[in-house]
């Protein structure tokens, strides 16, 4: 028997020994009770359950059949053991969103009361592609998951996923789905998934689907629409104001909000109006040309030209010609913005002005929609049917204007990123100069982020925004652009594991710092894509990268980008199993950063050779390494490298048999990383804490760690495995 502070005589559990090499006062079975007893552990996740989804319209008309339609699926579905499946199929803009959002407030959130989740694809589709794993990660957060248990990878998300939600009836709902796959990865393990589409997805009905069709209003219920928006209407009015509009609800709601902001003019108005916007057969110059080639280009469905469409097109073009004329420029700015949202920073950094105001008038018009999000600021983005049209509206502008509103939106999202980054990784080398403008110059009220965890929060928020812009600047030629904001994204990427999207970006970075002719940057891009790669278990791939970039290692002048090789190149071989050359690797990572001086260089590359001389059993040298590296890291205040280093002496420790020490060691890991909210190393800890007293055969111990781990997990939103060490 090995017991933890212990000379072998009776009185084990009552020893108590003094400092050893300075790891802690007491040590032992005392030392670790004591530490379970005052373990604070972070605050549980709330237990309410995500109640998503846009508000249901208290002036809501007619749909009878499809509301009847919607309820008696459901309540089939909902007696049924497997997960049921509706389709809800219209042209854009129809109203099948306010179809669904009526239904689950008059019936489907009583039938599915432990949550409902929403998710708009569009907010995430990039190219035609949605990232699945983003979408499962707010999920996740919303059935209380912390971020830092929710993984990068979609088979990882979709397990984690599954496990949480089961034994829960949920309610998911999925609005602008174009493809099967993008919906069925959402079905959840219980319960009811709604997919909102424009077009019938023909393998969901295999599936087993149940299809709900929602046509455009009919002359009575659009009369009746009509009637209720404007009691003064009279009904043939109405009826040709239903008419003009095709039945289109969107296009009738512009149209009548347009009207109630001039109470000067009577329905009769808007008739002539949209009459002479038919007879015309386009607004404004130049919108209508390539309609069906923008609605492609913009993701959105073929089928909806012709008659609505044009409708649609009509009504909007009238009511953008009435709007005032900031309000107006806001509409277009948004048809030339990358990206998929927008928030008043960034349209006031690209020239808007008066923007709450113009913002203000687009969404009462119903043209723009705020964004349910958790984080901060506020989103907001353009209805998808009115995305297309203001698109449409933006070509017929000056080529340089564009690009002048394109240039503003990458100077903007380069500095704030390079902020962001700053605050995530602190002091870490880095090519590009700083930013040209502090982050106070970026937002007009409050800061954009403030402090590490804000500014993370707020590069994942613009995750796809910012790829949108990377791919803008690399259109546009804007190469120190690209890869200024590659290195910065390295931030987002390697603390959320966007591993694919690192991959992705990196190679427009390595194109651009081929433009530049920069060796130096070409070296630093396709060491993140190496990273990214090996970090994806793609071993082959982050060599190819990596021997392409140790080729241009003898211009590059600063030394610290061979230490990056070295360091991934030590990586991999760790990972391979090949412990002595890691070692030999990340000690000339190591010297390389002690050359410059890079203290927090020289602190990471020694905390990685003390992992290579762990892993080959050398216990004694990493000691000594990360004893050294422990010192440099208090010394120049770099907190976060201290419970990764406390963690490697940990097992060096138990290595070598001194348990006590091992413990004292795990002990200050685990107290510094839920002091500081490294979650994840304080799971880490309190694993190996239980795995300590297992080894000294401290079994109540043991299963007090055990219980504390899966509290933690249980904490952060997680179902931990029955063994609670998984």
């Amino acid at each position: 028997m090995n017991s933890l502070g212990t000379d072998g005589g009776g009185a084990a559990h009552n020893t108590a020994y003094n400092t050893v090499s300075g790891d802690a006062v007491i040590v032992g079975p005392v030392l670790m009770a004591q530490h379970i007893e005052g373990l604070r552990m972070p605050d549980r996740a709330p237990d309410a359950p995500p109640s998503q989804g846009p508000p249901p319209s208290r002036v809501f008309v007619n749909r009878t059949k499809e509301l009847a339609g919607l309820r008696d699926a459901a309540v089939a579905l909902a007696g049924e053991p497997e997960p049921g499946m509706l389709l809800v199929v219209g042209v854009g803009g129809v109203g099948k969103t306010a179809l669904v959002a009526q239904s689950v407030r008059r019936e489907l959130k009583q039938l599915f009361p432990q949550g409902q989740l929403y998710v708009d694809l569009e907010d995430l589709r990039r190219d035609g592609v949605v990232d699945l794993a983003a979408v499962l990660g707010r999920f996740l957060r919303a059935l209380g998951v912390s971020k830092d248990y929710v993984p990068a990878g979609l088979a990882e998300c979709t397990a984690l996923f599954r496990s949480v939600a089961a034994g829960k009836r949920l309610l998911v709902m999925v609005d602008n789905a174009q493809h099967a796959p993008e919906a069925r990865a959402l079905v959840p393990p219980q319960g009811l998934l709604v997919v909102i589409a424009r077009r019938v997805l023909p393998s969901l009905l295999m599936d087993g689907a149940v299809l709900i069709g929602v046509d455009p209003l009919d002359e009575a219920a659009g009369t009746e629409l009509v009637r209720r928006w404007h009691a003064d209407a009279d009904e043939e009015t109405a009826a040709d104001v239903v008419r003009l509009c095709a039945g289109h609800p969107l296009a009738l709601r512009a149209a009548v909000e347009w009207l109630a902001a001039r109470p000067h003019l009577t329905l009769d108005d808007v008739v002539r109006d949209l009459t002479a916007a038919g007879r015309s057969g386009a607004g404004d110059a130049g919108v209508r040309e390539g309609r069906a080639a923008a609605m492609g280009a913009s993701g959105g469905p073929q089928e909806d030209g012709g008659g609505v469409g044009e409708a649609v097109d009509a009504v909007l073009d009238s009511v953008v010609a009435e709007v005032s004329e900031h309000t107006r420029k806001l509409y277009e700015l948004l048809g030339i913005l990358p990206g998929t949202t927008a928030t008043t920073d960034l349209l006031r950094a690209t020239g808007a002005v008066r923007v709450d105001e113009a913002l203000g008038e687009l969404v009462s018009s119903r043209l723009a929609v705020l964004v349910e999000s958790p984080d901060r600021p506020r989103r907001c983005r353009l209805h998808d049917v009115a995305r297309s049209h203001a698109r449409l509206r933006a070509r017929a502008l000056p080529e340089s204007g564009r690009r002048s509103v394109l240039r503003l939106a990458v100077d903007f999202y380069r500095d704030a990123a390079a902020h962001a980054d700053a605050l995530v990784l602190g002091d870490r080398f880095r090519i590009q100069p700083p930013p040209a403008r502090p982050l106070s110059q970026l937002s007009a009220k409050e800061p954009l982020f403030v402090g590490r965890s804000d500014a993370l929060d707020w590069l994942d928020a613009e995750r796809v925004n910012l790829e949108y812009v990377v791919r803008t600047a690399a259109e546009h030629e804007w190469y120190e652009d690209v890869w200024r904001l590659c290195e910065s994204l390295w931030a987002l990427y390697h603390s959320r594991k966007h591993l694919a999207d690192c991959v992705a970006t990196g190679r427009l970075g390595i194109e651009a710092a081929r433009h530049e002719a920069r060796p130096d940057v070409e070296i630093r891009m396709r060491n993140q894509v190496a990273r990214a790669a090996y970090e994806l278990g793609d071993l082959d791939h982050a060599d190819a990268e990596l021997a392409a970039a140790a080729d241009l290692l003898g211009p590059a002048a600063e030394p610290r980008l061979n230490g990056v090789v070295w360091e991934t190149r030590g990586l991999i071989a760790l990972a391979r199993e090949q412990p002595d050359e890691a070692r030999e690797l990340f000690e000339r990572a190591l010297e390389a950063n002690r050359a410059v001086p890079d203290p927090h260089g020289v602190v990471v590359q020694s905390y990685n050779v003390g992992q290579a001389l762990v892993a080959g059993g050398r216990w004694t040298a990493a000691l000594d390494v990360l004893d050294a590296a422990a010192d440099v890291a208090r010394a120049t205040g770099d907190a976060p490298m201290l419970p990764r280093i406390g963690l490697v002496r940990a097992r060096a420790l138990a290595g070598l048999g001194e348990l006590d020490r091992a413990v004292a060691a795990a002990v200050a890991a685990a107290d510094g990383a839920a002091e500081i909210g490294q979650l994840a190393k304080f799971d880490q800890a309190l694993a190996l804490l239980a795995s300590l007293a297992e080894r000294a055969e401290e079994e109540p111990l043991r299963a007090a760690y055990v219980e504390k781990l899966r509290a933690l997990r249980q904490s952060m939103g997680l179902k931990p495995p029955a063994d609670g060490t998984g």
